[in-house]
């Protein structure tokens, strides 16, 4: 139950978070595919953060500041992986692109680039240290019912928006 509370309280914390850094650049906030606070794609990225460092910080026996080196280099290669494979099923299913990265000097294609992999580097190494520690003993807290509620929301969220992106509704 763990991973599947900390896959939902992250999405809806990366929904957030998107939000917020909408309003702050001053762009129409949007957030993920799905209609309700949650965006996915944070809470799958954050299963792979917490699963990834604890399995590197249990096997590597290095200094820890090592290890923070190494981790921040595996994930940032793996988040970036992950952001390019969404972008590119959003825009083959749903026919819309949230973000292109075809500007920026580091680009790789549209949908990857160094500056947001260093990005997602630094926000995974302050995700480990700081939010992940500071929320674990809220998130083990969470009972089967509210898991199971927002379960239910978001399945029904996503069967929607496939209904309707397929004009099924």
């Amino acid at each position: 139950m763990y991973l599947l509370n900390c896959f939902f309280v992250y999405s809806i914390l990366g929904y957030i978070l998107e939000m917020i850094f909408g309003l702050l650049i001053g762009a129409h906030p949007e957030s993920g595919v799905l209609y309700g606070p949650w965006t996915p794609i944070y809470g799958i990225a954050s299963i792979l953060i917490i699963i990834i460092s604890d399995k590197l910080f249990k096997k590597l026996h290095m200094p820890r500041w090592q290890e923070t080196i190494i981790v921040f280099f595996i994930i940032s290669i793996i988040l970036t992986l992950l952001e390019c494979l969404g972008g590119y099923l959003i825009e083959i299913i749903f026919g819309f692109s949230f973000w292109d990265y075809s500007d920026y000097k580091f680009n790789i294609g549209k949908y990857m680039c160094l500056e947001m992999a260093l990005v997602w580097g630094i926000l995974s190494i302050v995700f480990i240290y700081i939010i992940r520690p500071f929320l674990d003993k809220y998130i083990k807290k969470i009972p089967l019912w509210g898991t199971t509620l927002i379960g239910i929301a978001m399945f029904v969220d996503f069967i929607i928006r496939v209904l309707i992106e397929f004009q099924i509704l």
